[in-house]
């Protein structure tokens, strides 16, 4: 009889819901995991776990809470264990949240092959517990505000969700455009 995939699993990483969105945040050690949180709460979002989450299947989605000891803390380099509901109120921490997205924060890349991930971004798959779960690759560089980065990368998941991609938009119009300039079939 072949192994049973196990129905709960805990992973590395800060769970938020940023616009309704559950998103996890992951990387390595000290890469700034929850630094960001703090600056996602600031703006309003809401902790779900730092450091260690809890997944388990429920009826084909994963679900992330947090393990009890750790709910509503996060541990912030330099400053120590903070109480974020403490900090930030009530409303800051939430027991669950579905999972929708991964936002893998990495170390730069050399130089693009191709540059193609100045039109679609670093995006791909991650399987956890057998569901497919998007993953978007952000470098860290200096100067980025990757609270930014991550709310605009939930809201563009909310538009990819509902069918809208930008990327195959503006593809579409630099058609159009193309065609308006010579009208000649492509072959």
């Amino acid at each position: 009889m072949p192994p049973v995939a196990p129905l709960s699993l805990t992973l590395h990483g800060v769970l938020m819901q940023v616009r309704q969105v559950g998103v996890l945040l992951t990387g390595a050690s000290g890469v700034g995991k929850s630094e960001l949180a703090l600056e996602l709460l600031a703006r309003g979002h809401r902790l779900v776990a730092d450091d260690a989450t809890e997944f388990s299947l429920e009826y084909g989605r994963l679900i992330g809470r947090c393990p009890p000891l750790l709910r509503g803390f996060i541990e912030a380099r330099s400053l120590g264990i903070l109480n974020a509901e403490r900090l930030y109120g009530s409303q800051s921490i939430i027991d669950s949240t579905p999972l929708d997205l991964t936002i893998a924060l990495d170390a730069p890349k050399g130089p693009s092959a191709t540059g193609l991930e100045r039109l679609s971004g670093h995006r791909g798959t991650r399987s956890i517990l057998g569901v497919p779960i998007t993953e978007i690759s952000i470098p860290i560089r200096l100067g980025h505000n990757l609270a930014v980065l991550v709310e605009a990368a939930c809201h563009d998941f909310e538009l990819r969700r509902n069918g809208y991609h930008a990327d195959e938009d503006m593809a579409q119009r630099q058609m159009e455009e193309i065609r308006k300039q010579d009208p000649q079939p492509l072959r």
